[in-house]
C-alpha cells in the first residue's frame, strides 16, 4: 500500500505486554515534561534530538514510541521505521498510558504527573 504506515499503533496494554517481552519505551516528549512523571523503566530522548541520537536507541529490540497525546510519537516511530527499526507508537500517548492505570514515576521514584 502506497500510503501504509511503517510503524504499528498500539495501545497502553499492547504496549504493557510488549515492553513485558523486553521492548524499549521511548519517551520523546521534552525534559520538563519528562521531568513530571514518565512510565517506570523508559528512556528519554527529546523528538529534537532523536535524528542525533539514533546510536542511543537499542538495535536489537522492538521501541515503543511515546508522547504527551501521540502526535510527536508518531514523528518519532516514523523517524525510526525509516532506520530500520521495529516500531509501535503508543496511540493517545500518556494519557492513554494513564486512562489505563499504568503507573507513572518523576525523579527518585515518586509518583509523577502528566506535564
Amino acid at each position: 500500500m502506497l500510503f501504509r504506515k511503517p510503524y504499528r499503533s498500539v495501545d497502553a496494554q499492547q504496549a504493557a505486554a510488549l515492553i513485558a517481552d523486553g521492548a524499549v519505551l521511548l519517551d520523546v516528549r521534552e525534559p520538563a515534561e519528562w521531568r513530571a512523571g514518565h512510565a517506570p523503566r523508559a528512556r528519554h530522548i527529546p523528538l529534537g534530538q532523536l535524528a542525533s541520537r539514533l546510536g542511543d536507541v537499542p538495535a536489537d529490540r522492538s521501541v515503543i514510541t511515546v508522547c504527551r497525546s501521540g502526535a510527536r510519537s508518531q514523528q518519532a516511530a516514523a523517524l525510526l521505521a525509516h532506520d530500520g527499526r521495529q516500531v509501535h507508537n503508543l496511540t493517545g500517548g500518556m494519557h492513554a498510558w494513564i486512562s489505563a492505570g499504568m503507573p507513572l514515576q518523576a525523579k527518585g521514584g515518586r509518583p509523577g504527573r502528566l506535564a
